[in-house]
């Protein structure tokens, strides 16, 4: 028997920017008894099923932007005689769709770090359950992942986590739902040495795949305060110490390595969080920015982000403190305007935003946006092609819709040209010639900034927006040659000489700080 753990996607470039993480914590997760399991990540090259063999055990995590494929891919497993066992987030909400849907044997929910070993060792001595329930497991029982099983020439970056779950609320998104809003908290040891593992490899830039690296907020320490909640304020109090823990000792791995995150924008408050952030070399973060206007921002329940001028002068703090930006917005809001296009591009643009992402409002499950919306359907549910639309990942991606809710005043074929027409104003030549200057005295790092920005809106914009196959098609192919030459301006020579620390031990009589805590994945771009 052997274990296949696969990543399903629609879009093969050939070269990946993000290395899947789940897909190499699941291989750690493997009990070595079974051998090494055979990974197979299709945003590098779709699966041959011929690999797969009558008795195999084939693991797929969906996340719903890429569940249609995945159920593909279990089709294809199952006629290959294989036993199908579905994770991931999408499978977490929707346990029952990988059965009815994509030939499941088997779904875990929750947490994989130690329901798949649980789920093999059943297998193999043919005591199994249809449904495992992973939970969600404290921060100390996080795995670190088998990089020896990565391809290394096929990855640009590399990603380790060091905390899941989110305290915060926002009506788009479900991670707080499905991961919790009590963050989750790994040891800064143990995320350092996967770290030094990473770099031994030739990796130097690495994604701390966090939903928000920033999970303690000034208004969070306050509000403990004023309730007089002192068992909370001292958990918030450790949570923020191992932060800067963790921060002090990347500032001590080598000089050349570069990290990018994600946070909250609370986080340009705490400058001397972001200048922590800028010694651990941390230059970069994903902020959810989503709207520009207080309407906006208040629509999708953000209303602790500020708008206008004050917006720009928050973005450009972190520039200011050394942290480089990839701003998200979102467009489609119910108070979104004409006028609102051109004022978010110029928002971004202005604040001297690095990257950013502008994507359409999509009801994701588990959201508040999808729960109320899949209450207005309730009654008459729109179809397409038979299938209710409140399930858009089932329907074919030619003639998925692109928007899903009615706007008020513009089509969504509207919506969707003047989201296309802001990410080609950002992302034109010049533009991103002249915020590739952030990267001073290095003529290669600034070739690399291009050439990451235009594959960047190639990935995202060109096939995430477009409906026509062969723009599609040429988003695609344009997107592979890119990759595979970006690549090569973020190879770096491994360090195998790098040592661990030698940590000292944590006292037994105290709390471990992981404990103490307890978290949305870098957006996949189908999502």
């Amino acid at each position: 028997m052997s274990v296949h753990l696969i990543n399903p996607s629609d879009n093969a470039f050939g070269t990946a920017v993000i290395t899947p993480r789940w897909l190499f914590v699941l291989a750690a997760a493997t009990p070595r008894s079974f051998g090494d399991p055979i990974l197979v990540d299709e945003s590098i090259e779709q699966l041959d099923p011929k690999t797969i063999h009558p008795g195999d055990v084939v693991g797929i995590s969906v996340h719903t932007g890429n569940a249609l494929r995945g159920y593909q891919v279990g089709k294809l497993a199952k006629e290959r005689g294989a036993t199908v066992v579905y994770g991931g987030i999408h499978a977490t909400l929707f346990p029952g769709e990988p059965f009815e849907r994509g030939y499941a044997d088997h779904v875990v929910k929750g947490d994989g770090d130690i329901a798949w070993g649980n789920v093999l060792r059943d297998i193999e001595a043919e005591s199994t359950k249809l449904v495992y329930e992973g939970g969600k497991i404290e921060g100390e029982e996080f795995l670190a992942a088998r990089w020896d099983l990565m391809q290394k020439d096929k990855y640009m970056w590399a990603s380790v986590q060091t905390i899941r779950g989110c305290p915060k609320h926002c009506s788009f998104c479900s991670v707080w739902r499905t991961d919790g809003q009590k963050p989750r908290q790994r040891s800064f040891e143990n995320v350092i040495n996967e770290i030094i593992d990473l770099r031994r490899l030739g990796f130097r830039f690495i994604a701390l795949a966090d939903d928000n690296f920033y999970p303690v907020t000034f208004t969070d320490l306050r509000l403990a305060e004023q309730q007089g909640d002192q068992a909370k304020l001292d958990s918030l109090r450790a949570t923020r110490a191992e932060r800067y823990a963790l921060m002090a000792e990347l500032a001590k791995l080598p000089k050349d390595m570069v990290f990018f995150t994600q946070i909250t924008m609370e986080s340009a408050e705490d400058t001397d969080y972001l200048d922590a952030m800028r010694k651990a070399n941390i230059k970069g973060a994903l902020v959810g920015v989503e709207a520009v206007t207080p309407e906006g921002l208040k629509a999708v329940y953000k209303d602790f982000n500020y708008s206008g001028d004050r917006l720009i002068q928050q973005l450009q703090t972190f520039r200011k403190h050394g942290v480089h930006v990839l701003g998200s917005f979102i467009f489609g809001l119910p108070t979104d305007k004409e006028s609102t296009f051109n004022a978010t591009v110029e928002v971004a643009m202005k604040a001297g935003v690095t990257f950013a992402q502008f994507v359409m409002m999509t009801p994701f499950p588990g959201t508040v946006d999808f729960g109320r919306w899949e209450k207005e359907q309730a009654a008459a549910p729109e179809l397409v092609d038979g299938t209710p639309i409140t399930r858009y990942w089932l329907i074919p991606t030619a003639i998925r819709p692109k928007m899903f809710t009615p706007h008020p005043s513009m089509s969504s074929d509207e919506i969707k040209t003047r989201t296309q027409g802001v990410w080609d104003r950002f992302y034109e030549w010049g533009p991103v010639w002249k915020r590739s200057s952030c990267i001073q005295n290095n003529l290669k790092g600034r070739i690399a900034f291009v050439l990451l920005s235009k594959l960047y809106r190639q990935m995202y914009a060109g096939t995430g927006i477009s409906t026509d196959s062969a723009r599609r098609s040429k988003a695609k192919s344009t997107a592979r040659w890119i990759a595979a030459k970006t690549r090569l301006l973020f190879v770096s020579k491994p360090m195998p000489e790098l040592a661990y620390p030698a940590w000292a031990p944590r006292a037994r009589t105290m709390p471990r700080l992981t404990q103490l805590t307890a978290l949305p994945s870098i957006i996949d771009p189908s999502s």
